[in-house]
């Protein structure tokens, strides 16, 4: 509990809040504490002070006006589903986006225009009326802003680049309480900042994305491995990569059979290898023959590939990952997948301490490597791999194995490594200072003189340091 005097700080805080904020104020004594200070991670159990819903940008600005005078740390909730949990932090105030949830789509323009609360799921949802969407990630309940601020791996990488490419524009409301719009022409550095350069720049309240055709229905792979095939299929998924046209995107995954309807009983939560990939274009046409690769790396325990619609692809994963249940994700970005650290990946997956458990190989290039490296803060642009060790599990009793083994899983990886850490995969907090240089690599200086310019009092610093 706080002393009398943050306790008193506090209230002080709270009364600004709900003198001028059209959203609901909620402090340490509210009925929907517990509620909404809780995020997708239950591993993350972090107490504000205060929480601002904010209703709109408005309430944004006067939650940063209170921020300057009060002075509480302060932490920025998008959809609340980032690993690390940074949206909530201890003892501060948290600016909750959560409740803003506008999207309109302008299909004439083919662009779309989403406020911070809205999840890939929503947006998809209004973007798939008209055939349309900007690359999300892979699960619909991740908010749209954590994910493209840190860049947004996905899908649809190598068709349409990562999440942060197809933003036309921003609103940022920065330290000084001015709403800005950063784009290409306002706000330049503002603008290549917050694409891929994380948190602490500001609060971003809304989103421009450009669209791209795709769907409503699409064509993807999923094969089913034996794992007693793991090392041999990793090799095949490999070489097929090297020459996978940028309409595909290719993923690979070390972890246990779902146990879903299509899947005989036998085979539930088996250890396997599963194949993915999506075709960023018609499922008619050039489909089969750019996918068959994919599908074609030896006798599978089952072929469940076909055509689908985009959003069922982009929540069929949703399920698997379910809010509060405990998670830790730590990736490294790689040029090779050699056989040596094959080896290392199926050895690590045997050790895999629960079904919920996964790693994954995401393959970039195509449409990310075209962006010039230094044309957003995105900083892994010539990477060809995102290697990222999952542990997930329920039981809190598991916590110490499960972080242990993700833990010893990345050391075992870091010599294949890049040096690279992609930022929405980055651990916990206390992984920050270790990893910092990794994620932002040499566009760190570039990222703390844009955010000094645009906060030279440090308001968002806290932010900044988080994974």
């Amino acid at each position: 509990m706080p002393s009398e005097q943050a306790a008193a700080g506090e209230r002080a805080l709270a009364e600004r809040l709900r003198s001028s904020l059209r959203g609901e104020v909620i402090d340490r004594g509210h009925p929907g504490y517990d509620e909404a200070r809780a995020v997708w991670n239950g591993l993350i159990d972090r107490r504000p002070a205060v929480i601002a819903r904010c209703a709109g940008t408005a309430d944004v600005v006067e939650a940063v006006a209170a921020s300057r005078e009060h002075r509480p740390v302060v932490s920025i909730r998008g959809g609340g589903h980032q690993v690390a949990g940074s949206g909530v932090c201890d003892d501060g105030l948290v600016i909750d986006l959560s409740p803003m949830k506008g999207v309109h789509v302008d299909p004439s323009a083919r662009t779309a225009r989403a406020q911070a609360g809205v999840t890939w799921g929503e947006l998809d949802r209004e973007t798939q009326l008209h055939g349309l969407v900007t690359p999300g990630g892979e699960i619909s309940a991740t908010g749209i802003a954590g994910l493209t601020l840190g860049g947004g791996l996905g899908f649809v990488m190598r068709t349409f680049g990562l999440s942060c490419d197809s933003v036309r524009s921003l609103e940022i409301v920065t330290a000084d309480g001015v709403v800005r719009t950063a784009s290409r022409e306002e706000e330049p550095d503002l603008f290549w900042a917050a694409r891929g350069g994380g948190r602490g720049l500001g609060v971003v309240t809304s989103f421009e994305f450009d669209l791209h055709a795709l769907g409503p229905e699409v064509a993807g792979v999923l094969v089913l491995h034996a794992q007693e095939r793991a090392e041999e299929v990793l090799r095949a998924w490999r070489d097929a990569t090297y020459t996978a046209p940028e309409t595909v995107t290719p993923e690979i995954l070390l972890w246990s059979v779902p146990a879903g309807p299509a899947i005989p009983p036998e085979l539930h939560r088996s250890n396997c290898v599963m194949v993915g990939a999506v075709y960023g274009g018609p499922p008619d046409g050039g489909a089969t023959a750019a996918l068959a690769p994919q599908r074609d790396l030896g006798p599978p325990l089952m072929d469940l590939s076909g055509t689908l619609p985009y959003v069922t692809l982009q929540s069929a994963n949703t399920w698997r990952f379910p809010d509060g249940e405990r998670y830790f994700m730590k990736s490294h970005f790689m040029e090779e997948l050699t056989d040596d650290a094959i080896r290392t990946l199926v050895d690590w997956d045997s050790r895999r301490p629960t079904p919920e458990s996964l790693i994954v190989v995401r393959t970039l290039g195509g449409a990310v490597a075209r962006v010039g490296p230094d044309d957003s803060a995105f900083a892994h642009r010539s990477a060809r791999y995102n290697v990222s060790i999952d542990a997930g599990w329920r039981d809190p009793a598991l916590d110490e194995a499960a972080i242990g083994w993700a833990r010893s899983a990345w050391d075992a990886m870091k010599p294949f490594s890049s040096g690279g850490t992609y930022v929405n995969f980055a651990g916990l907090g206390e992984d920050a200072s270790e990893l910092r240089g990794a994620v932002f690599g040499a566009h760190e200086e570039r990222l703390e003189r844009t955010r000094a310019a645009y906060d030279p009092e440090g308001l968002f610093a806290p932010a900044a340091r988080r994974p």
